[in-house]
Formats: C-alpha cells, structure tokens, sequence
C-alpha cells in the first residue's frame, strides 16, 4: 500500500484568494480614502490660516522696506485710534531696522463670533539678532489687521 499525501481542497485556495482579493481592495480603498480626505482638510486649513498669514507678510514686507504709511494701514482700527501715523513712524524708526522675517505657526480662534488670528514670526534685524514676536490680528471689514 502506497501513501498518497493529500492535497487542500481546491475550494480552500479559491476561498483565500477571495479573502485576499477582497481585503486588497478594501486597503486601496481605505488609502484613496486618507489621500483625498487629507487633501480637503489640508485646503481647508489653508484657506482659512491663509489670509492671516499673508496679512503678517504684508506689514512686515512694508516694515522691512521702511513703507510706514502701508505698515501703518494695516493696522487695527483700535491701534490706529490709539497711535498717529506720525507717533507710529517714530516708534518705527527708533526700533532696529528688520531685513528679515520667517512667519512660523499661524493660528485661528473663533470664540463667540469674534474672530482673532496670530501668527509666530522670527525677526532678523540689521544688527543680526534675532527675536521671536506672536503677532495678534483681528479681522475688520473682511481683511485681517494687525492689531498687536
């Protein structure tokens, strides 16, 4: 009498590549998924820190070239109330000069309809020393302004 070892049901191997088939696709699914969620949620962060971070490079760009009247203009109505062109012009230049800035962290804060921004920026001045400052922005009119 010979022994014949015996084989798996071809059924068996029909059955696990179903289940293989089926959770590869359910994993591809699950990746386009991510992709395509992460990518509106990066849109939506974007458009919403967006603006807060272009208003901080407008007044710094007009700070750095020495514009006090557009750095002036972009600021707060409550800063503008407070402070004269004039007193703002001589605040300015009596502060070393910036020639650099990196905006870092921008953030968005909506508490009870009022909505405030900040943005975290390194300042590079003539002398070549460095500071960090947390810029607070509030939106006025439909524009974001620096207001401190």
């Amino acid at each position: 009498m010979t022994y014949e070892p015996t084989t798996a049901p071809k059924s068996n191997r029909r059955t696990l590549r179903i289940v293989l088939i089926v959770v590869g696709i359910v994993l591809a699914l699950c990746c386009v998924g991510g992709a395509v969620g992460g990518f509106f949620v990066y849109g939506a962060v974007k458009e919403t820190v967006g603006p807060v971070s272009e208003a901080t490079t407008t007044y710094l760009d007009a700070v750095r070239t020495g514009n006090h009247q557009q750095a002036y203009d972009q600021l707060c109505r409550q800063r503008r109330e407070q402070t004269s062109l004039a007193e703002f012009t001589r605040q300015q230049e009596a502060q070393p000069r910036v020639i650099g800035y990196e905006v870092g962290g921008v953030n968005v804060n909506n508490t009870n309809g009022r909505v405030r921004g900040s943005a975290t920026v390194r300042l590079t001045t003539e002398s070549g020393s460095t500071s960090t400052q947390v810029f607070t922005l509030v939106k006025e009119d439909g524009a974001w302004r620096v207001c401190g």
